[in-house]
């Protein structure tokens, strides 16, 4: 696959986590795969995806956090 494919099933990734809230932690999950198939195939990540990729795992955190808390 390349670069541009990959850029754009992220980019398709990314719109349905706005029309699909329901699914947001299974398409973080997708996105984050796609990056890192990025890496595998050795392309550089251009800066916007390494910020959404930062944020995506900073909501994960986030959540797994309140979960955590939630339990105790």
């Amino acid at each position: 696959m390349n670069r541009t494919e990959i850029e754009a099933e992220i980019s398709l990734l990314v719109s349905q986590m706005d029309s699909q809230p329901e699914d947001l932690h299974e398409l973080q999950l997708q996105i984050l795969a796609k990056l890192n198939e990025m890496r595998a195939f050795g392309m550089a990540l251009p800066q916007d995806l390494l910020d959404l990729e930062a944020q995506l795992e900073a909501e994960f955190s986030q959540k797994k956090r309140r979960s955590l808390l939630r339990r105790q």
